[in-house]
């Protein structure tokens, strides 16, 4: 049934958009070097600031440099972003709300305690406060993410958990014998998983947000390295005489958010059960 249902789904015009938006993007990402012209740290003080032509398709930065050159380039920073900012958080949360799912109890209030205590303020804002007391850095950034982005992971497995041990073979498990572990991740866990495996796919989304905002804060990624948050903020203070600068990678970001999002809906219309 899975199967037809991605049939279906490939039918669509919005999950194709975003499985090709996704696959040239990963492509790009693996292969820089055979879609980038120039090399992205080269600097020319004779094409400084020049606007986008058919040399320089994106322009020039300050220092000369071909911002096409660096966008593409970033891809490498910015798509392995998407996934190590969140597989961690989603193995850890997926473990830990089926623990606290199947046992309750003492562990799940705990757990509630947790939670009040993260959801109480925003997201962006733990990240920032982690990775300020870490240090600016691509790894400091992903430990902040798992930190904090676990929870929502844990959470939702955790509803997830409860609402599939209401169901008869979860019972028959137990009557036959079968250990926690094996009726948690043999028999719940498969069942439950399929949503959040959705929300993984949108948290990407948000990763390559979440990740472009920190480098623009000067938290994440650090210069010289392409990235497009850094690269947006290099050209944060030239927005009015060479709006190209921050242009260009803004719109990577986008496209790039998009894809996962369009993705996203895709799998939603793949995995969720028909009335």
């Amino acid at each position: 049934m899975l199967i037809d249902r991605f049939k279906a789904a490939l039918r669509k015009p919005g999950f194709i958009a975003g499985l090709t938006i996704i696959v040239a993007s990963i492509i790009v990402a693996l292969f820089p070097g055979a879609f980038a012209a120039y090399d992205p740290t080269t600097m020319d003080y004779t094409t400084i600031n020049q606007p986008p032509s058919l040399l320089h398709p994106f322009g020039t930065d300050t220092l000369g440099r071909d911002v096409l050159s660096r966008v593409i380039w970033a891809y490498r920073v910015n798509i392995p972003m998407a996934f190590l900012a969140t597989v961690f958080a989603f193995i850890i949360g997926v473990f830990v709300g089926a623990l606290v799912g199947y046992h309750r109890g003492i562990a799940d209030a705990i757990f509630g305690r947790i939670v009040d205590a993260v959801i109480t303020f925003p997201f962006l804002v733990l990240v920032i406060a982690v990775v300020a007391v870490l240090g600016p850095g691509l790894v400091n950034m992903y430990i902040a993410i798992t930190l904090v982005g676990w929870v929502y992971y844990a959470r939702l497995v955790r509803a997830e958990v409860i609402a599939q041990m209401g169901n008869d073979y979860a019972a028959a498990g137990k009557v036959m014998g079968y250990s926690n572990r094996r009726i948690i991740f043999r028999h719940l866990l498969p069942n439950a998983i399929s949503p959040v495996i959705v929300y993984w796919m949108t948290d990407m989304a948000l990763a390559i947000l979440l990740g472009s905002s920190l480098g623009y804060l000067g938290l994440g990624a650090q210069p010289p390295q392409s990235e497009w948050g850094v690269l947006v903020a290099e050209g944060r203070n030239f927005v009015t005489t060479a709006w190209w600068l921050s242009l260009m990678p803004g719109l990577s970001i986008v496209l790039t958010g998009l894809g996962f999002s369009l993705i996203g809906d895709g799998l939603a219309d793949i995995i969720r059960p028909k009335g």
